[in-house]
């Protein structure tokens, strides 16, 4: 029996071995950040992508010191726009808007 890792582990050796796969799971953190627990969610997604390219070059990428980027990704962490915008760019991804579907009373 394959022994057990941690999710946190599983899911930047996903992300490694599939980067387009990051496109579809930053969408999918993204359009749930408003739910209980999203924005953690979003911040855990970032992180994952960040590690999986390599916090290092991301940050680099991005223009900031590997500690701050870690700092900002980190579970308590509060990224400004800014820094948000960077990272995204960093990654090969941009933000996008689209008009939130209206749900009948």
């Amino acid at each position: 029996m394959k022994a057990a890792r941690p999710h946190d582990d599983a899911m930047v050796e996903l992300l490694r071995e599939d980067p387009a796969f990051a496109d579809e799971y930053l969408a999918a953190a993204l359009e749930e950040a408003e739910e209980p627990g999203g924005r953690q969610a979003l911040l855990r997604a970032l992180r994952h992508v960040a590690h999986a390219q390599g916090m290092q070059e991301v940050a680099a990428r991005a223009g900031m010191r590997r500690e701050s980027l870690s700092r900002a990704l980190s579970p308590k962490g509060n990224p400004t726009l800014e820094t948000l915008l960077a990272v995204l760019s960093a990654a090969g991804l941009r933000l996008a808007v689209a008009r939130r579907e209206e749900h009948p009373a």
